[in-house]
């Protein structure tokens, strides 16, 4: 091959490299910045409804989809809404007739920061069951949804059929202990600190202060920067980091609509008045899931989880009809890894049937 054969093939190669490297790129930046919309089309299309209702004097919002089955109860985690559920949606709702509620303080739900407790909580998500749903239903929680889901599932037993906790906070999230806790040192203090600060805008206040940065080390500056850049030149949108995936973005989606009262409920422990995480757990006699994640530390010993593995299997310990599952996913398993989760609930069906 003569040397200006050469080159020109090495040129048409290199070139045909850095096309491809930037439609991956393209692509990569798409997924990134398109998931909650692709996301929602998915539920439109699988026939979902958003409606409201007033339970117990409060508004209370909620997602509905076709009567296809048993009724399936879905209640999100901390600082996000129904939505969160999204990727789940399309394939729960094929078997189940499906309500994801806002939680008070979160989403279009009202703003009451005296039902801002795990057993106030579930007493209106019991009424939610009685006067909406009107029979028994499969509860799933999500990290803080599991402890209202945990609470529902004790004190009202003959209006739940079954249980999914999927990475709840069971031990970890109730002072002392919470304050070596991500949750309490990335959401609950900021909350706190927010509600002291006569700021306006919470999103903001958590770009600036929030410990989630706090992980990206020598990016921390650089990434808040752009991230606060964002903020004031779309201030009636998300939060939305190009070069960051869904995983991370999802965690901001929602967070215009999230009351920091909530969160401080978490900060001084008023979050668990009345609710003795052992003694309910004892006391569930319904069929029960329990999903832990990996759990992980920072440099300061920092648990980056919901639960430790000791607090879950100590959760499983307690809970008398249960199957547990040891995921490898980040705390957000049913969006991180919706095939396996829709897995997990399949798996639970066999087993209602059996």
């Amino acid at each position: 091959m003569t040397l200006r054969r050469f080159v020109r093939t090495a040129l048409l190669v290199t070139g045909g490299l850095l096309v491809l490297a930037a439609l991956a790129a393209g692509g990569y930046v798409y997924r990134n910045v398109t998931y909650a919309e692709r996301d929602a089309d998915g539920v439109r299309e699988a026939g979902f409804v958003e409606k409201q209702t007033t339970v117990n004097g409060s508004l209370m919002n909620y997602a509905e989809g076709p009567d296809n089955g048993t009724p399936l109860l879905l209640i999100h985690g901390q600082s996000t809404d129904w939505r969160h559920w999204s990727r789940v949606l399309p394939d729960v709702a094929e078997r189940y007739h499906v309500f994801a509620i806002d939680c008070y303080g979160h989403g279009k739900s009202a703003r009451v920061p005296e039902k801002y407790t795990a057993k106030a909580l579930a007493a209106d998500t019991r009424q939610f069951l009685a006067q909406v749903v009107k029979e028994p239903a499969v509860v799933v929680g999500h990290s803080s949804g599991g402890l209202i889901a945990a609470v529902l599932a004790a004190d009202a037993p003959a209006q739940v059929q079954a249980l999914v906790l999927e990475d709840p906070p069971f031990f970890s999230s109730v002072l002392p202990r919470a304050e070596k806790t991500f949750n309490y040192v990335g959401l609950a203090s900021s909350a706190h600190g927010f509600l002291r600060s006569g700021e306006s805008d919470f999103t903001a206040y958590q770009i600036r202060h929030g410990a989630i940065w706090d992980l990206f080390k020598g990016a921390k500056q650089s990434m808040q920067k752009y991230a606060l850049s964002y903020r004031k030149e779309h201030p009636r949108e998300p939060l939305m980091i190009f070069y960051m995936p869904p995983e991370f973005n999802e965690s901001f989606r929602a967070m215009d609509s999230y009351d920091p009262r909530f969160g401080e409920t978490f900060y001084d422990d008023r979050f668990h008045q009345g609710f003795d995480h052992a003694a309910t757990l004892s006391g569930i006699r319904v069929p029960a899931v329990l999903i832990h994640v990996k759990d992980l530390y920072d440099d300061k010993g920092i648990l980056l989880a919901a639960m430790s593995t000791s607090d879950a299997q100590q959760a499983r310990a307690l809970l008398k009809d249960v199957r547990f599952y040891q995921v490898d996913s980040g705390h957000g398993f049913h969006f991180e890894r919706p095939d396996e989760f829709n897995d997990i609930m399949l798996d639970l069906e066999k087993r209602l049937k059996k």
